[in-house]
Order: C-alpha cells, then structure tokens, then sequence
C-alpha cells in the first residue's frame, strides 16, 4: 500500500506512557438520552472548560470547515453453528466481491476450507480457507448479498467493553446522522453527537460541511502488544476522500478558515490523502491506509479535533496525544475521571486545537 515510513518520534514512547488508571463505572454503556445532551471538554486552551455538546457551534468560527466520516455501520456480527452443532460467532470485517466476506471466527475449533457454517438458522456460508495480515481472518462466501443477509440476520457489533446484547435502541444509536456508505463494523464515535438541532446551529454559525469515508475496522479496538509503540502494526482500513471535500477544504484555507475533524476516523482519513502527495497541495484519492499516527507526527490538514474519550493504551489515545500534546492529553484525561465523564463509545466528547493551527 505504499505508505510513508513513521515520522521520527519525540521521543520513544511506551504503552505506559499512555496508560491512566479509568474507574469502571465511567464506561458508558447506553447513549445519553439525545445525542447532544452528552458533555463536551474544551480542551483548547491551557486549563479544561466543562461544556456541553450542544455547546459546539458556539466554539468554532464562521467560515470553518467541519470534516465527518459518512461510513455507516454494518450488523456485522452473526451468529450460527458448525455441521457438528459446534457454535460460530463471526465478526464481518470487510465485503469483498463475489458475495464473499472477510470475518473473524469464533468457535472451539477453527472450521476447515469447505465447512459450511448455518447462520441465524437462515442460511448457510461456506468457509473458503484463512486470510488477512497472519492469517487470523477467514474468507466466508455468503448465498447471496452480504449486506442484504447482514441487514436481516446480523447484530450490531458493539464494544466488547458493552456489556449488554444489542437491541433496536442500539441499532438506531450507534450509528451516526451522517451515515450513508455501509462498510464500518465499529461507528465513528465523535459523530454520535451530532443531531439536526446541532446541524442547524452549525448552519446558522457559518461552519461548512464536507465529508469523507472511512470504513472503521475490528482491528480499532486491537490492544497494542508491542511495549515500544514505534514496533506496532497498525491495522488497515479502506477511505476515500472525494474532490468535492478537497475543493471545499482548499477553499476553507484561502479564506482563512479552520480545518475540523469530527473524529479520529475523519482525521485519519484526510491526513493519510495529505501523505499520498508528500509537498503537494492536497487531492482527492482513495484506498487502503495503515497510517500509525503518534506523538511527533507532522500533520497538514487537520486543526481541530472533536473525538471521545479512548481507551488506555490504545492507537486512538496515541492519535490524540500527537494531536494537542501528550502532556496536554493527559491533564485533560485526568480532569475527565475526576470531572466523572463518560468514556468510549456512548461516552462524552472532547474539543481540541493543534498547537499553532
């Protein structure tokens, strides 16, 4: 995929570096009752102002540019049974051609090329053999369209950090108002905030919008086993981001408005199209990135982030860090836990800058 080697970081980093200590009653486990009833951080300045999420449109300037991912979150998650009666989960991480998928498995023992799994007592999928970086996914072939199947059969995949089995309340809410290309197993969690009374406001303050895509991956809640991050892997995800979002971004700098980003998944979508034209000015691409964003990272593109708050050790806590400071980063986390925000994906949010964006 040709991506760029790492920039040099600031210094070599360890996952402890990115550890805090998170009490576990501040994991959300439902939405809060109207997306932008959530709490907002403002982290933007020195010390950190508690707001709320409806607050936003407030806090950014006429003539900015607001970036979200449009990819909308597939029932990726089925479950079924072996020939032998053995139980299967799978997790759909990408449709390919050809009515076949890329999952990962769950089962006593991994099924063999040519088993046939029934899911959801409708139909049956054929194991094609193991694929993907060390063969840890394997290549199912569905009777018929994978989305349409998903769609009626699947469940929501949520967290493994969500405790409770999906329901019709988390269909509707753990997928954004943006969503319109299915694709992501795991929703851009920044975005969940958003709703039209915020939309409106948004409108009536002079902020454009613009939009790309990228289909969130299983592999954004893979832990960091490495215990230098510079030695991870980074998994890899499909984006895209169109001409019209790079005219609209073009036009928002000769202005002298502000590039924002709702969400890490929007950021890294548009920072990887800025590495594809190192020197250039920026323009429309799509592909696959397993762009590893770290303290030390040279952005172009982006100078305001909305993101939630992520979990420790993670690649998105690391993301953040890059983004406004390590130090910074971890001051506002420790308000946060004290503030008792609510953390990861139906958690609260947070608004940061870029240093001299």
């Amino acid at each position: 995929m040709n991506t760029p080697p790492p920039p040099r970081p600031e210094r070599d980093y360890t996952l402890a570096d990115f550890d805090f200590d998170l009490p576990a009653e501040l994991i959300a486990q439902h939405p809060a009752p109207e997306r932008s009833a959530s709490r907002l951080l403002d982290g933007r300045g020195r010390l950190p102002q508690d707001r709320r999420f409806s607050e936003l449109p407030s806090l950014l300037q006429p003539g900015d540019l607001l970036v979200f991912n449009d990819t909308r979150v597939i029932k990726a998650r089925l479950l079924g049974e072996k020939p032998t009666g053995g139980s299967v989960e799978a997790l759909v991480e990408r449709v390919l051609p050809g009515h076949a998928v890329l999952a990962h498995l769950r089962a006593s023992k991994s099924p063999r090329p040519g088993t046939r799994v029934r899911f959801a007592d409708a139909f049956d999928a054929e194991v094609l053999g193991r694929a993907g970086p060390d063969e840890a996914l394997f290549q199912l072939r569905f009777p018929g369209d994978p989305l349409v199947l998903l769609e009626r059969h699947g469940h929501v995949p949520l967290p493994p950090y969500i405790t409770h089995a999906d329901t019709a309340d988390d269909a509707q809410r753990y997928q954004t108002v943006f969503a319109r290309r299915p694709g992501a197993v795991a929703a851009p969690t920044a975005s969940l905030h958003f709703d039209a009374a915020v939309l409106a406001a948004l409108d009536a303050r002079g902020v454009r919008r613009a939009a790309v895509t990228l289909h969130v991956g299983a592999g954004t809640f893979q832990p960091v086993r490495a215990e230098r991050i510079a030695l991870h892997r980074m998994h890899s995800e499909w984006f895209e981001v169109g001409a019209d979002t790079v005219a609209a971004i073009a036009a928002t700098r000769a202005a002298g408005g502000r590039i924002v980003a709702a969400g890490t998944t929007t950021l890294r979508a548009l920072e990887s199209a800025a590495q594809r034209a190192p020197g250039e000015a920026l323009r429309p691409c799509s592909g696959e990135t397993d762009i590893f964003i770290t303290p030390g990272f040279g952005f172009r593109v982006v100078d305001r982030l909305v993101t939630n708050f992520h979990l420790p050790r993670s690649t998105l806590l690391m993301l953040v860090s890059a983004f406004a400071g390590h130090e910074h980063v971890r001051s506002l986390y420790r308000h946060a836990v004290e503030a008792r925000y609510r953390f990861f994906s139906y958690g609260d949010a947070m608004l940061l800058a870029r240093p001299g964006a």
